[in-house]
């Protein structure tokens, strides 16, 4: 009876609990990938393809594991000129590729296929506990299931860098919501080390510490005027049940103080600006060196002037003129999401990261048949379908998604033995 009581009274792993609330959504999401990898098994083997090949060794993915192997240097220089140089590919997922390969017998390859596996998981939990902070648990399921059957899906499954980002702002926007400054930094830094649009968890980071900085000046200024500096104790009536402050922002009120809310405004842009330093120092052209690598692979931000003109061309010939239908129709949804998601006032951080993920993605000049990839990071998007979703019964919830699913599957394995990603 006492070693029952010694046992009942022992504190428990919050992180234990936090992994049980979020079970049912990490279930989920590894079913909706099994699925995918599955179907893309049988329909690569049908037509005398290899899906790991798909996966590990094709594309981008062969750029990353060049790095891990070899280091920066290597580029290719096409008869029209232009020259694709790896200094494009930031640094983060081949150091971590290199890293599991010198501590395994796993190639870079494989190294670089389980990387993709683990930060895929991680990215799913992040996007729950966002979801879950603001919304609620069942809508935490919804968004990630939602995330899981986009139709470029099969991405978060491949050795690319989509879901080491994704997972490090999914959670550094958490550290956000729930105060965690110096978290939120560093893992700001590390999306920086990831991909070019680790600027938007930068933003992000930015944009939630001078709100704070002005919500606690105008708290100092008004407790002032009263003659009581007291702040305000947060409401704890979110939609989750957390204390959140009005419209579902940052519960501030225990964030570690000015300095460390100041120091995590600092941290995080170091790992994008050290490395584009790092190449402009390499390539002898100063900071806007790495503009100069992005424009060998005819890259670059012109506000979406060659992807309108590219749509527009799309209606030169009626079948062609279907697919331009088709991306004014994904745009037109993207926009209005993100409309959607400023009206059901999601918090400022979560605003912010979107707004620029999608800005970038709409309004760069690259390859248009890359930005579905570009845009699988703006997670928060899915959030007024994942609360849509949520509030339908759960037997229906599940015929949606299981449909979608299965169409992501299909739709998954016949792009990668197609055309693929770039």
């Amino acid at each position: 009876m006492t070693d029952l009581a010694t046992r009942t009274a022992l504190p428990r792993d919050p992180r234990a609990g936090a992994l049980r609330r979020a079970a049912p959504a990490l279930l989920g999401y590894a079913a909706v990938r099994a699925l995918g990898l599955a179907v893309l098994a049988v329909w690569s083997a049908a037509r005398g393809k290899s899906a790991y090949t798909l996966l590990t060794a094709r594309w981008d993915a062969l750029w990353y594991t060049r790095v891990a192997d070899l280091g920066y240097g290597y580029e290719v220089r096409l008869p029209n000129g232009d020259v694709h140089s790896n200094l494009a590919f930031f640094p983060l997922l081949p150091w971590l590729e290199r890293l599991l390969h010198a501590a395994t017998p796993l190639s870079y390859a494989d190294a670089g296929f389980a990387v993709a596996l683990l930060a895929s998981l991680a990215a799913a939990w992040g996007i729950f506990a966002v979801a879950d902070h603001v919304y609620g648990r069942r809508a935490g399921i919804c968004a990630v299931l939602l995330w899981a059957v986009l139709p470029v899906g099969i991405v978060q499954s491949m050795a690319y860098s989509e879901s080491l980002f994704t997972a490090l702002a999914a959670w550094s926007l958490y550290a956000i919501l729930t105060g965690r400054w110096l978290t939120a930094g560093t893992l700001a830094a590390l999306a920086g080390l990831t991909r070019p649009v680790g600027l938007a968890v930068v933003a992000a980071v930015w944009a939630a510490g001078a709100a704070s900085f002005g919500r606690e000046r105008s708290t100092a200024d008004a407790g002032a005027v009263r003659g009581d500096e007291r702040a305000p104790a947060p409401s704890a009536d979110g939609p989750s049940g957390r204390a959140t402050t009005s419209g579902g922002a940052p519960d501030t009120s225990r964030a570690p103080g000015t300095a460390r809310l100041a120091a995590a405004m600092l941290v995080a842009p170091l790992g994008a600006a050290g490395y584009v330093l790092w190449v402009g120092h390499r390539t002898g052209k100063g900071p806007l060196g790495y503009l100069d690598v992005q424009a060998g692979w005819r890259n670059g931000f012109d506000g979406g002037a060659a992807f309108a003109r590219f749509v527009a061309g799309r209606f030169t010939s009626f079948p062609s003129a279907l697919a331009g239908v088709g991306l004014i129709a994904g745009v037109a949804l993207v926009v209005w999401l993100y409309v959607v998601c400023v009206r059901q006032r999601q918090p400022l951080p979560l605003l912010v990261y979107a707004g620029v993920v999608t800005g970038l993605a709409l309004c760069a000049s690259s390859y248009f048949g890359s930005k579905p990839r570009l845009l699988l990071p703006a997670f928060p998007l899915l959030l007024p379908l994942a609360l849509a979703l949520a509030r339908l019964r759960a037997s229906r919830s599940a015929l949606v998604v299981g449909g979608v699913a299965v169409a992501s599957a299909v739709y998954g394995a016949f792009w990668l033995n197609g055309s693929g990603p770039p």
